[in-house]
């Protein structure tokens, strides 16, 4: 049996490819919508995919379930589980619990662990061909390395109301119910690390067994002493904020992504004609660079996505692709850069990215108006906004800013003044380059602090108290 994780950093996100040797099957469950590693990492193996499937309607990416079967003719397959309000609009075969899926000698069962989601499953893999029980479960985002998946992301990104107490409560029934009684050697394999906004604290190992999560999880003297309201007021307590982009891939997710196929090569632009195009607003030009460097200049209207690293999360805070349609073309002297600023970027359905330019010579630039922490002083205006998270805010802020995590802002304008100057920090900069920059397309007037929070306390240290 091959069972290979494959993890993007940019979202915290793992997909797995379980392959059959002896059949030459394979199956990928969760895969993301750049579906080359998929590709090549069975080919390698001389394994062809014949199936595709998720653990649930995902949040923070858009799924590559359909993109994946499209190219290979793999029968998709989705949970069929959470009630009518939770199910798939695209044609796939329906899971529900205890059904099973087979690839040659092995056998992959379907557990429904709502809480997370309401559809949620997880999936029990068998080797058929050594053992006659269980020894790996791809827990999705129901358990994680030392933590859970978040029960209030309806409530945060969905529309939902109150529906993280019920959520909390199942996810409580499935850790007792499907997930405690699992022998100790099962191996646990989850689709987030370190990183993620699905859940709080997760673990940055790629994998744990049910023996230890048991043992040393936060959650499970709850389980254990069936402490049920202590759970759920320690789960909910202090989840981080989420995202806004989160509520559109549920939305598409739950729909069926669209198909992209096979892309298209990237178009170099030269720098008359992208100028032309600058000028009449017809394109926008992405900036991958630090924000250090974008600070001595840039393209006029540019948004900064530092990248290709971060491109996805970054990406999703500065382009909106339900009210934007514009083309993307980015600032590189690297093709292969570029190429890989669009994978990024098709993660979380931002398909316009259509070709690069060189350099900033022979564009229409401009340099972001920023502003150090000795100059805020007396400096006139609107608002000081902290776009860190709530829970940094709370640990530590300048005196008089208000909180509007990067992630939403551009979602929350009307929380913005369209008069007078907006003074935008975060922690180091980078965050808050991002959504200035954004903002700025939107007309606001937005200053950044240089160094932000971190420069700012720095600075604050050395001066003289009276």
């Amino acid at each position: 049996m091959l069972l290979e994780r494959l993890y993007d950093e940019d979202l915290a996100q793992a997909s797995y490819v379980i392959g059959c040797q002896a059949s030459g099957e394979a199956m990928v469950v969760d895969p993301r919508r750049d579906i080359a590693p998929y590709l090549e990492l069975t080919a390698r193996h001389g394994l062809r995919i014949v199936a595709v499937t998720e653990t649930h309607i995902h949040a923070d990416y858009l799924s590559g379930t359909r993109e994946l079967a499209a190219a290979t003719g793999a029968t998709v397959h989705v949970s069929g589980e959470g009630g009518q309000d939770w199910q798939y609009g695209f044609e796939a075969e329906r899971l529900h619990d205890g059904d099973e899926i087979r690839i040659g000698n092995i056998r992959i069962r379907a557990r429904h662990t709502p809480g997370h989601t309401p559809e949620h499953l997880m999936f029990l893999v068998t080797d058929g061909a050594t053992a006659d029980s269980p020894g790996y479960a791809l827990t999705g985002d129901f358990i994680f390395i030392g933590d859970l998946g978040r029960p209030d992301l309806l409530d945060e990104a969905a529309g939902g109301v109150d529906t993280r107490f019920e959520g909390a409560k199942q996810l409580f029934r499935s850790l007792r119910e499907v997930f405690w009684p699992l022998p100790d050697h099962v191996m646990v394999y989850p689709a987030h690390g370190a990183g993620s906004a699905c859940g709080k604290a997760l673990g940055a190992l790629p994998a744990t067994t049910v023996g230890y999560e048991r043992r040393f999880a936060w959650w499970a003297p709850f389980v254990e002493q069936d402490d049920e309201q202590g759970f759920v007021d320690s789960l909910l307590d202090g989840q981080p904020d989420a995202h806004a982009y989160f509520a559109r891939m549920k939305v598409e997710n739950r729909e069926g992504p669209q198909v992209v196929g096979e892309l298209p090569a990237l178009r170099r632009f030269d720098a008359a004609e992208l100028a032309r195009l600058v000028e009449a607003d017809d394109v926008i030009v992405v900036d991958p660079r630090p924000h250090t460097e974008v600070h001595r200049g840039t393209v006029r209207g540019a948004l900064n996505i530092p990248g290709p690293a971060k491109a996805a999360g970054f990406g999703a805070w500065a382009y909106d692709p339900q009210r934007e349609t514009r083309p993307l073309v980015v600032l590189t002297d690297d093709v292969e850069v570029a190429s890989q600023m669009r994978d990024h970027l098709l993660r979380v359905g931002i398909d316009q990215v259509v070709g690069w330019t060189e350099s900033l010579e022979g564009l229409p630039t401009v340099v972001p108006a920023v502003l150090s922490p000795a100059e805020l002083d007396g400096f006139e205006h609107a608002l000081l906004l902290d776009v860190r998270s709530r829970s940094e805010h709370a640990a530590g802020h300048i005196p008089g800013s208000e909180q509007l995590s990067a992630g939403r802002a551009l979602w929350d304008l009307d929380r913005l003044p369209r008069e007078g100057t907006v003074v935008t920090y975060c922690q180091s900069g980078v965050r808050n380059s991002v959504i200035a920059n954004a903002l700025r397309r939107e007309g606001i007037d937005v200053v950044e602090l240089d160094g932000s929070y971190a420069g700012w306390s720095a600075w604050s240290q050395q001066q003289p108290t009276t």
